[in-house]
């Protein structure tokens, strides 16, 4: 298996992707292909590690050359066909040729859906593919669909990806009867706006027929329950409520840890605690559970956070070489090829 990383992608590119690398290589059995400047890369693993080439740390960590990087403000669309030659484009190409099998990228997200979308292709009967986010919950996981790849939705588009994420749960995680809830401002079916309202009478029709177990409206404050596996929304929305979510256990990590650090008696009576702290901590880190995948194109393709640090690098990368294994993208074709599709 060979799990494709676009090392120039990202805020922190590419010292925070090679260190990601470096760090996953020997929890993975998968070799990685760092895609990006050679000479850059190169030049950034000396200073790093004091090698001259990747490859001296690990036989399975290798470089494929590419000149040029599609940047956070560049249109979508315009770098897509113009950078031929960038880290992203190459790795579509590589994916699809069948020279890697997942791809891996931390940059430009619109470029990254345009590219996944044209260059690697849709899943038959899908009309918009979509970012599945995992995010921590009460003793479980919470799957945000959409959190950042369409902006602009119709009810289609919101009931598919509460279908494509049902069956992401099912076949990847083993979740059998995935609870599907709709985000919206109030639990009673005629409130929200006209996408909401409409999504809602949608999901209600078509649930039955496909396979989709849904509960219904559900306010921002319940979503963590743990009562509640899908939560689905548009794509703007969805990374909004994704970056608060972010943002806020950054807070909480931060107060506490201050509480705890306020005086010598806070800190000598938070001692017999750190273990649970500890743990706390770990299941409110959004880092633990790696990038978010796209649902809905013909391979892997997994987006990573734009301020992606080595950790955050390091979970992502084991959990693509888990979605190749799973099998997650060639289960979402067999099940669409068992439904018609859905339209308005």
């Amino acid at each position: 298996m060979k799990i494709l990383l676009d090392a120039m992608g990202g805020d922190n590119a590419p010292d925070a992707n090679i260190k990601g690398a470096v760090k996953a290589i020997n929890q993975i059995e998968a070799e990685v292909v760092l895609i990006g400047n050679e000479e850059v890369i190169n030049n950034r693993v000396k200073a790093l590690y004091g090698k001259n080439n990747i490859s001296e740390i690990s036989n399975r960590l290798t470089i494929h050359h590419a000149t040029e990087t599609i940047e956070m403000e560049d249109i979508p669309t315009v770098a897509i066909k113009h950078k031929k030659d960038s880290s992203m484009v190459v790795g579509f190409n590589m994916l699809k040729s069948g020279e890697g099998d997942v791809f891996i990228s931390a940059g430009n997200s619109g470029a990254l859906l345009t590219g996944a979308t044209l260059l690697v292709g849709r899943i038959k009967g899908i009309d918009r593919p979509a970012l599945a986010g995992i995010l921590p919950s009460y003793k479980s996981r919470l799957l945000l669909m959409d959190c950042g790849s369409n902006t602009n939705c119709r009810p289609i588009n919101l009931l598919q990806f509460a279908q494509m994420a049902s069956i992401y749960l099912r076949n990847t995680f083993g979740k059998e009867n995935p609870t599907v809830g709709l985000l919206n401002i109030g639990t009673e079916e005629t409130k929200g706006n006209e996408l909401t309202k409409e999504s809602y009478q949608l999901l209600k029709e078509k649930s039955k027929e496909l396979n989709i177990n849904f509960v219904g409206n559900v306010e921002g404050r319940d979503a963590f329950s743990g009562k509640l596996d899908i939560l689905v929304t548009d794509g703007f929305t969805g990374n909004v409520f994704l970056k608060a979510v972010e943002g806020l256990g950054k807070f909480v990590k931060r107060s506490l840890t201050e509480s705890l650090k306020k005086n010598i008696f806070s800190t000598i009576a938070a001692i017999p605690s750190l273990p649970g702290i500890s743990r706390f901590k770990k299941t409110v880190d959004y880092k633990e559970y790696g990038g978010a995948l796209f649902l809905g194109v013909k391979k892997p393709v997994v987006k990573a956070h734009g301020s992606s640090d080595e950790k955050l690098f390091e979970f992502t990368i084991k959990q693509a070489e888990q979605f190749v294994k799973n099998k997650a993208v060639e289960r979402m074709i067999e099940e669409f090829e068992k439904t018609e599709k859905v339209s308005n």
